[in-house]
């Protein structure tokens, strides 16, 4: 048995119990020191008894007393080495620290001890720099090898960066490019800078002078690689480090680059780009970044491609790093070493710092290359175990102490601990113990009641008890056993689950005029053992000091408000446990406007809390919100099960809008989470927050499927199918279906077969067509469902084995026949009785001979039930059929019975085929064809005639009949230039069938200059159009003298001087040019009143003013009699006609009549 826990720290523990040592601080493996420092190389441990240190430096053992400048820490192994006045390149090297007590020994890591360095600058000339404009530089800075590498940057005489961008970029070695040079690029003080940043010095390299001409500038060119050179290079990066690729161009336009990975992409989340995109860095390399990596240049002139390959090694990293292991004498360890690196590291094993191959031999010990197996350990052989696993890229290394101990159980937490909870949340009753062997622990509550590791339940690796959602019930006294070989220990724990505080009536939204009071309540249940403290808050701060604020129990009262007071209060209530709050806001206004009540949805209900829990039932109670001005008339709850239908609300039953709990009826082995919906006037609100999870426990399925069938689908087997349940109604886990079935009224026992995930059941070796009955009852892991009904089935169908007989034929008439047949008997069906099928066909036509026989179509007639005739409708007349039937069931049909022929009687025959007429002068000449169909034997035709007048009137029929073999005649002795009609049909000796028509005129009689016949109408030789005309005329003759008579009748009319007397301004006619009103003038008759406009159809209206002379008038319709004068008096009363504005204001003329007419 394998143990990862540590002896623990706790003193009262500690105390007597060994343990070997362990390092819990060392320095870094590679330590760079600033010489005018002390070097400090830390090295601490912790054992039992105390370890004791040494250091070796460089492989060999480094006596610390011997040297007056080195100090080591009491208590502690760490050096601290004084290095002033003395050379501190002695002191580099590799120290190592080894912590030893009498239970082993652990060492420490190689740690590199460095002096850091910046050294001067080579001392150099630099020649002055010419070049052409347009070409490429490079300024190349090779600064010293420092210790850390330095910090690179350019700058000035004047101590002022150079600047940098697409064209002139620095290279991560410090170097400067110049993807081209341009004239502002002369100067004489480029000068770089190489900044140490452990001495925080900074040395400079002499001043490189750059000139540029413009004489003989160099022209545009394609871009091409200033570094890396040639068209492909090499990096390789080590995983965790970050890999830097770099491409600078050179080329006239300046060249842009661009990055891509080729065979995948460039890692998003990781990667980022510098030196204007000529830099790509990616983070945290890992194996997956490797590969070939494309940078381009690209200017208006082309592009260039370098491909940098690049491979991902690694140091080594740990997979599982060794585990200290606690174990009991006679016990079996196992110390794993699990590292990765690139290439493979090897891993070497030392006991106590002293390679595992020179180390005493232990017997019980083996070393399987990253593994050591200790069996049946015994007391004394604790040691320190060091894995080492290195390759070309560095090392690990990691101590793991065996400690063989024998101890009876400790239980470390304290006795007789009260744990206190809030209902509904996670409870944690911990049992922390000690032991070798590691101590199994149980748990009890009330001392009686095992508590297995299964729901409501968790006991954790460490002993902690925990309960997902506490409840009431749950509070008791519970007891923690730990249990070794070497003793039993319990413990007692005490666990309370306290009613949650919640704010049952929230302080609502206030407004308040200036100078009123404002109150706020804050109603709250909190559990009663519980010492609640009420908070109020302004704007999440505390309260103005003042007097006006008055905080009672349940309510905050704010006196004379003033516009200051205005913003968000917040009541919170704190326990010991938990705290609720709710917050409101107070606006202060200067006059109470009278508000429209709107109507709004509510708002949705709040704390939703289940109580009363039971197996198969809970009460779901909530806090209304906001009704909105609309009172609350239902609440509905939904229900969600996370375990079958995660994401669909279900609606589960609606209470009434005035209350705020439901006592809900569940089912078994669901998840329920709850939420409410608040419904109104308006509709629905939004949904509350969800519940919490409340699961029901398992039980046996309280329903059975449903949809039981019993069908066969081949002749010897049965297949039962049913409608599956629903996850929701199995009840439990493990659902099953058990499937009964026997044979119908045979004395057999139910056969049974239990099947699982699916929906039907196949009975093989069945009888044929047999009735079964069967029933399916459901089950699960907690037991059977209810008794299932019986259902009855059948096993499979097989084709009939016999043909109907007797098969009789009843004719009707010629298109109708009548087939009867004897049935089958019942149980050569072997099948449920579908119906019968006749199957019919014309052989041939009785006219014709059986050599003249042609293959006609077969007809299918079914007829369901158990039929025993049927009716054949649109037969042929005058022909012989053959018939045959066939049973039918669901599988296939029977055979056919004998054939049995029929023949129809004569019929009518169809219309001739044809009728053509060939017209000469007086005569036509008619030609038909036989009808198609004769259906009998022909006995001639009957031919009507009768000639169509110009007004399409019909003259007297003519008939004649024609014996079966005439089929033409010539009619002579016709009018000529005269339409004939014509009907012809051909008959048999059951009457005439259907008739033919056809059309034709006699040839025009051209000597006596006759017109061509046509079939239009002269409309101008007919009667009642040449009297229209008449008419018309004579209409037109009689306006005509009318408006002659008005034209020459003279003088005034007699209106106009009782204008002249009245000189009322409201009925003088106006002039056009001054607006004044004039007379009324024989000479304007003909013309429009002046201000009125004259529509296109001769007529004219008012519409400049809406007074007329027939609205004076005393009867209310004026009018003129026939000399023109205006009939009636005027009248101090004025009333408008209901068709103003629609008649004339002028006499009648010749012209505006003829416009009248037309």
């Amino acid at each position: 048995m394998t143990s990862a826990l540590e002896v623990p720290l706790d003193p009262k523990v500690l105390e007597g119990l060994p343990q070997p040592p362990t390092i819990t601080l060392q320095s870094p493996k590679d330590y760079i020191f600033d010489p005018r420092e002390n070097i400090v190389i830390n090295c601490e441990a912790k054992g039992k008894p105390h370890p004791s240190f040494s250091w070796t430096r460089n492989g060999t053992h480094f006596d610390v007393e011997k040297d007056s400048k080195v100090l080591m820490k009491p208590g502690s192994g760490t050096l601290v080495i004084d290095i002033s006045g003395e050379k501190a390149e002695a002191y580099e090297g590799t120290y190592q620290c080894t912590a030893h007590n009498e239970h082993g020994t652990a060492v420490s890591n190689n740690i590199v001890i460095r002096q850091s360095r910046s050294p001067l600058w080579s001392k150099e000339r630099n020649e002055a720099i010419t070049v052409q404009m347009g070409i490429s530089l490079v300024l190349q800075c090779r600064p010293p090898a420092g210790l850390p590498p330095p910090v690179i940057f350019w700058m000035d005489n004047n101590f002022q960066k150079l600047p940098l961008d697409l064209r002139v970029s620095q290279a991560l070695n410090g170097d400067l490019y110049f993807s081209n040079v341009l004239p502002e690029d002369t100067r004489s003080d480029y000068i770089c800078y190489a900044r140490f940043p452990h001495t925080q010095t900074i040395q400079q390299k002499q001043p490189i002078s750059v000139t540029v001409l413009e004489s003989n500038p160099v022209g545009e060119r394609h871009p091409g690689f200033m570094t890396p050179l040639g068209t492909t290079s090499t990096k390789m990066v080590l995983k965790g480090e970050t890999l830097e690729l770099e491409c600078i161009a050179e080329g006239l336009p300046t060249p842009e680059m661009t990055w891509q990975k080729d065979g995948g992409e460039l890692p998003s989340s990781r990667i980022t780009f510098h030196n204007f995109q000529k830099t790509l860095k990616i983070s945290d390399v890992n194996e997956a970044d490797g590969g070939d990596y494309r940078c381009t240049a690209k200017n208006k002139l082309g592009t260039a491609n370098h491909i940098i390959k690049v491979t991902v090694k690694a140091s080594p990293f740990w997979v599982s790093a060794p585990r200290n292991l606690i174990l009991a004498p006679n016990e079996t360890g196992i110390l794993t070493c699990r590292v990765g690196g690139e290439p493979k590291p090897k891993i070497s094993w030392f006991v106590n710092g002293v390679s595992i191959e020179n180390a005493p031999e232990d017997l019980s010990r083996k070393v399987e290359d990253d593994t050591v197996i200790l069996s049946n350990v015994q007391p004394g052989s604790s040691a320190v175990y060091q894995c080492n696993a290195s390759n070309e890229f560095g090392y690990l290394m990691a101590n793991a102490f065996v400690n063989v101990l024998a101890e009876p159980p400790r239980v470390l937490t304290p006795p007789n601990r009260v744990y206190q909870v809030i209902t509904n949340s996670p409870a944690l009753l911990h049992c922390a113990s000690f032991g070798s062997p590691i101590p199994t622990i149980t748990w009890f509550k009330d001392i009686q009641t095992s508590i297995k590791n299964d729901d409501p339940y968790v006991i954790h690796e460490n002993g902690t008890l925990e309960i997902h959602v506490a409840q009431p019930l749950n509070s008791g006294k519970y007891t923690c056993i730990a249990t070794n070989n070497l003793g039993i220990k319990e413990n007692h724990v005490y666990l309370e689950v306290k009613e949650p505080t919640r704010i049952l009536k929230q302080p609502e939204y206030k407004v308040v005029q200036r100078g009123m009071s404002a109150e706020f309540e804050c109603k709250v249940k909190h559990d009663p053992s519980l010492i609640p403290t009420m908070i109020w808050l302004k704007d999440n701060g505390e309260l103005p000091d003042d007097e006006r604020f008055e905080v009672d129990t349940d309510s905050l009262i704010i006196k004379d408000v003033i516009e200051e007071d205005e913003g968000t209060y917040t009541c919170i209530m704190n326990t010991t446990l938990d705290q609720d709050s709710a917050s409101a806001m107070l606006t202060v206004v200067e006059a109470t406007p009278t508000p429209a009540i709107v109507y709004e949805q509510p708002d949705p209900p709040t704390k939703l809390e289940l109580t009363d829990q039971t197996e198969r039932t809970v009460q779901l109670s909530w806090i209304p919100g906001d009704e909105n001005n609309s009172p609350t008339q239902k609440f509905l709850i939904q229900y969600e099960d996370l375990l079958h239908q995660p994401g669909v609300w279900i609606n589960l039953t609606e209470v009434d809008g005035t209350s705020t709990k439901a006592h809900l009826n569940l089912s078994p082995y669901v998840y329920y989470t709850f939420r409410v919906l608040a419904e109104n006037e308006v509709g629905f609100s939004q949904p509350s927050q969800a519940s919490r999870q409340y699961r029901t426990n398992p039980a046996a399925p309280d329903e059975n499927p449903s949809d039981v069938q019993g069908v066969g689908t081949e002749a010897d087997n049965l297949v039962i199918s049913w409608t599956p349940l629903t996850g929701f109604q199995a009840n439990g886990p493990g659902l099953e279906y058990k499937v009964h079935w026997r044979q119908k009224d045979v004395d057999q026992e139910w056969s049974s077969r239990t099947v699982a995930n699916v929906s039907q059941c196949v009975v093989t070796e069945t009888p044929t067509y047999v009735p079964f009955e069967i029933k399916v009852q459901a089950s699960n892991d907690y037991g059977n469902g209810p008794e299932p009904g019986v259902v009855i089935g059948y096993s499979g169908e097989d084709a009939p084995l016999s043909a109907p007989d007797s098969v009789q034929v009843i004719i009707h008439n010629s298109t109708v026949a009548e087939v009867h047949w004897e049935p089958v008997v019942p149980t050569s069906v072997r099948g449920k009785l579908q119906g019968y099928k006749v199957y019919y066909r014309r052989e041939r036509g009785l006219e014709e001979t059986e050599t003249e026989e042609t293959e006609q179509e077969e007809q299918v007639l079914t007829f369901s039930g158990n039929r025993t005739e049927g009716r054949l409708p649109g037969l042929q007349p005058y022909s012989l059929y053959n018939v045959r039937i066939r049973v039918l069931n669901n599988k296939a049909e029977g055979p056919p019975s004998a054939d049995k022929t029929f023949e129809t009687p004569e019929g009518v025959p169809g219309r001739p085929a044809f009728l053509n007429v060939n017209p000469s002068l007086d005569s036509l000449t008619l030609t038909w064809g036989a009808p198609l169909s004769i259906n009998g034997r022909l006995s001639g035709y009957i031919l009507k005639y009768q000639p169509v007048n110009s007004t399409n009137e019909l003259g007297p029929p003519k008939v004649m009949t024609f014996f079966a073999n005439e089929t033409t005649v010539t009619l002579s002795n016709l009018n000529s230039s005269m339409l004939y009609k014509f009907y012809l049909s051909a008959k048999t000796n059951k009457g005439s069938g259907p008739i033919i028509t056809e059309e034709a005129f006699t040839i025009i009689d051209t000597k006596a200059g006759k017109a061509v016949p046509s079939r239009q109408v002269d409309i101008a030789t007919q009667g009642w159009f040449i009297g229209l005309m008449c008419a018309i005329a004579l209409l037109i003759l009689v306006l005509l003298i009318v408006c002659f008579i008005k034209r020459n009748k003279g003088g005034k009319y007699p209106v106009k001087e009782k204008e002249d007397a009245h000189q009322d301004p409201e009925i003088q006619p106006m002039k056009e040019d001054d607006g004044t009103f004039g007379e009324y003038s024989d000479t304007e008759d003909h013309k429009p009143l002046k201000g009125s406009r004259t529509p296109s159809n001769g007529t004219v209206r008012r519409d400049e003013s809406d007074d007329s002379l027939v609205d004076y008038g005393e009867g209310g319709d004026g009018q003129f009699n026939e000399d023109g004068s205006f009939i009636g008096q005027y009248s101090g009363k004025k009333e408008k006609d209901t068709h103003e504005g629609n008649e004339s204001s002028e006499a009648p003329s010749p012209v505006n009549a003829m416009n009248s007419f037309v």
